[in-house]
């Protein structure tokens, strides 16, 4: 569990990127799955505002991963992700 761990911590500060190569944002933190030791998404910061409405962080599930190594690379992202009023309050 423990390498799992820091193994998670080593994808804080990356880069993200669509399968299309557009930067998404920085890896500013990981959810953990403790019970199951994987990694469940990341929040992704300092967001490109033309895939994340107002340039807000997002979390992005790791399925979406297709790959990680000197960024991270995503299978699978929205063409762009609104917040509604709903959802701030």
């Amino acid at each position: 569990m423990i390498d799992m761990l820091e193994e998670s911590s080593e994808l804080i500060g990356l880069q993200v990127y669509t399968k299309e190569g557009m930067f998404l944002g920085t890896v500013d933190n990981v959810v953990m799955d403790i019970e199951e030791g994987k990694v469940d998404g990341m929040f992704v910061g300092d967001t490109n505002p033309l895939l994340v409405e107002e340039a807000k962080s997002a979390l992005v599930p790791f399925r979406w991963v297709s790959a990680v190594g000197d960024i991270v690379l995503l299978g699978h992202f929205p063409e762009r992700i609104s917040f509604s009023e709903e959802s701030e309050e």
